[in-house]
């Protein structure tokens, strides 16, 4: 059962799409919305965060139930499913808007998320340095309708086989008792 102490965190590691396929798996994950952060152009569509003039990042919006997955839990999916050590890239996706992001909601996300980085850069997880960023939230921007459930609704698109697919199939591997 899922009570009323739901936390928000925002994750950005390439398109959103993925992102959400991905946190839409996990037992304790209330909602996930894809969305634009991390700028300060007000009220972005896709078009202009697609164009690298917003300073948006594509990410996700998770709530989450912290009685049924825990922040560092997601925090341990996010850094294995995608390239913390890419900057401003994530495959075939280019430019600021597909960076690695974390925005936090609390001091608590914020701190973890810091020693979660350190402590993988201590035990040398990447060859190169993680240039994941750590930043407050200041407002996060629905993205548009058709962006919502992508891979639920476009599973047999290219994209999403080719990309997702793969992604998810990580993520039943390596992370199995923690998926829906």
């Amino acid at each position: 059962m899922i009570k009323n102490n739901l936390q928000t965190i925002l994750l950005g590691g390439g398109c959103f799409w993925c992102t959400e396929a991905i946190f839409k798996s996990l037992r304790g994950v209330v909602k996930v919305t894809s969305g634009y952060a991390g700028g300060d152009l007000p009220n972005p569509d896709y078009e202009t965060v697609a164009s690298g003039r917003s300073g948006h990042a594509e990410v996700v919006l998770i709530k989450f139930d912290p009685e049924h997955i825990s922040f560092q839990d997601l925090l341990e999916i996010f850094f294995e499913l995608h390239d913390p050590t890419s900057l401003n890239r994530q495959g075939y996706d280019v430019g600021e808007e597909y960076r690695s992001i974390i925005l936090y909601t609390s001091d608590e996300q914020k701190t973890q998320a810091e020693k979660y980085i350190t402590k993988l850069e201590q035990f040398k997880k990447y060859s190169h340095r993680i240039v994941t960023q750590v930043l407050p939230l200041k407002k996060f921007y629905t993205a548009e309708e058709y962006h919502q459930n992508y891979y639920e609704n476009n599973k047999s698109q290219s994209y999403c086989q080719i990309i997702i697919s793969p992604k998810l199939k990580k993520l039943r591997e390596k992370f199995s008792p923690k998926l829906i």
